[in-house]
């Protein structure tokens, strides 16, 4: 295979920023474009903690991703939906794992992530909660920079009135209005999708559509 002339370069940058407290690098034509050619290949993304920094893909593969900690038991049909562990615990732990000074504004972010009220659906007079909602996050950005920490947030869900029909969904979202949606019939699938997602991390959101979502 050809050398790559820019490798040793872009290694060089991926290293800078790594060592940047801030995540930045000189503002020259050289170091522009190596940025333009590291986030074309996904090595690097804007940070979500330095404005006008920069992260590298290969320091969020050391950060952990978050769900319920009982989904694979779940999955497994070995607990109930009910016995989920709850949105507002998975962010928890999603806030503690945080250095403390960013925690203050990934609370900020609460109640868009994990203050979704459970929607309901009457049916002869009774109320249901929904057949499943659960969230998840996971490092890696979007069109905008993710949450604090460089976190994406996403959750599985139910589409329709009744838990009979519809369908089911996995949305990821950035911090504003990154969005990618995964539809399916079934349940199962969009479990398995989730967990697709879990292994993939970290990834920009454009990454996601070889894995079938839609960008909006």
């Amino acid at each position: 295979m050809p050398h790559d002339p820019n490798e040793h370069f872009d290694h060089a940058v991926l290293d800078m920023i790594e060592h940047s407290p801030v995540g930045a690098v000189p503002f020259t034509p050289a170091y522009r474009d190596a940025l333009t050619r590291l986030y074309a290949s996904h090595q690097a993304y804007a940070s979500a903690d330095h404005k006008d920094g920069h992260v590298t893909a290969r320091s969020l593969t050391r950060l952990p991703s978050f769900h319920a900690g009982n989904l694979e038991a779940f999955i497994a049909g070995q607990v109930p939906v009910e016995a989920l562990e709850s949105n507002a615990s998975i962010f928890d732990r999603y806030v503690q794992s945080l250095p403390a000074a960013r925690r203050a504004k990934a609370e900020s972010y609460r109640l868009m992530v994990a203050g979704r009220a459970a929607h309901h659906r009457a049916k002869h007079g009774v109320v249901a909660h929904d057949p499943l909602h659960t969230l998840f996050l996971v490092p890696g950005a979007g069109p905008h920079p993710g949450l604090p920490g460089n976190y994406l947030h996403g959750s599985v869900f139910h589409v329709g009135a009744d838990a009979t029909a519809g369908s089911w969904a996995v949305h990821v979202h950035d911090s504003d209005d990154g969005d990618a949606l995964y539809n399916t019939s079934a349940m199962e699938e969009a479990l398995a999708k989730l967990q697709e997602v879990l292994a993939s991390a970290p990834f920009s959101m454009t990454e996601l559509e070889a894995l079938g979502f839609a960008l909006k």
